[in-house]
């Protein structure tokens, strides 16, 4: 018998993939400008600027705010912060929170098993991923990975409004910059961003699969994820993947002495403030069990 894994297709009883249209156009939507104008608008002060949004977005709203505190609640806050941190998350331009949510429950819940889809298994080429994963999408043939999300997660209206509306966000962002930097700043600030962003978020996301070290193997899993220092570094701690296969509530990334995870940094002065509380951590030393029996300590 032919297995979908043998063939490279998805079965239909699992799910489908399909072109998405919104996912490509803002992809090429955004990159078209900075092709043709970034080279001509890039200035040291729109670069600092740059920088800041995406420490903002990418490190404190993406890998922090959505991942770690929304979808593993690595930590607890008030609503307030949550809210913030949420649309934080939105201003890293890689789409609505809900949007996300679903597409990491999905992705973990057919990683940690054997019979994962060629679409979440990183058996392919880096050429082939890119076309599938900025320019198609998977849509299950049920809901049952959206249990492995917190409960009320897809219900939240704060979640909700912000995942109808995140591109109106971007075009007030563009607007303010505009007026205040001009177009050369809107081509650096808002495309070139979101471009980076984007494309370094996928690219991470494949190397941190295919590529690195794989110090801990989950029982029952396809995929473990790698350790890769350099993308470690450069993700805000996404990068050491292996640690957080096996370590997934835990908001800190990088275990070893030398990983610098800057999310993990922002996560302990966030603490320091007492912004947040009860702050879920994989321990140096702790021995992995797996999966589901990964030991997790609370730091007082």
């Amino acid at each position: 018998m032919i297995t979908s894994k043998q063939t490279g297709k998805t079965d239909p009883s699992i799910g489908r993939v399909r072109f998405n249209f919104t996912k490509s156009f803002w992809l090429w939507g955004m990159m078209t400008p900075t092709i043709f104008f970034g080279a001509q608008s890039v200035s040291l002060k729109l670069c600092i600027i740059t920088l800041i949004l995406t420490f903002f977005g990418i490190c404190l709203g993406h890998s922090v705010g959505l991942h770690r505190c929304l979808i593993h609640q690595s930590f607890q806050c008030g609503s307030f912060l949550r809210g913030l941190l949420a649309w934080l998350s939105v201003l890293a331009g890689l789409g609505g929170p809900i949007t996300w949510a679903r597409i990491h429950g999905v992705r973990d819940y057919w990683q940690n098993r054997l019979d994962c889809p060629p679409y979440f298994a990183y058996k392919h080429s880096m050429f082939k991923d890119f076309i599938w994963n900025l320019h198609l999408s998977f849509h299950p043939a049920d809901n049952r990975a959206d249990e492995k999300l917190p409960p009320h997660l897809l219900t939240d209206p704060w979640l909700n409004f912000l995942e109808k509306t995140w591109p109106l966000h971007h075009l007030a962002i563009a607007s303010i910059i505009y007026l205040t930097l001009g177009a050369e700043g809107v081509v650096i600030c808002v495309c070139s961003r979101i471009t980076g962003g984007i494309l370094g978020h996928w690219a991470i996301g494949y190397a941190s699969h295919a590529w690195g070290e794989q110090p801990h193997r989950q029982e029952g899993a396809s995929e473990h994820g790698t350790n890769n220092w350099l993308l470690g570094v450069l993700s805000f701690g996404e990068g050491f993947h292996n640690n957080h296969h096996a370590y997934p509530q835990s908001a800190r990334m990088g275990l070893a002495p030398l990983d610098f995870d800057l999310g993990w940094w922002v996560v302990l002065l966030l603490k320091r403030l007492n912004l947040i509380h009860s702050v879920k951590c994989a321990g140096r030393g702790e021995v992995v069990l797996g999966n589901a029996s990964a030991r997790i300590r609370i730091p007082s």
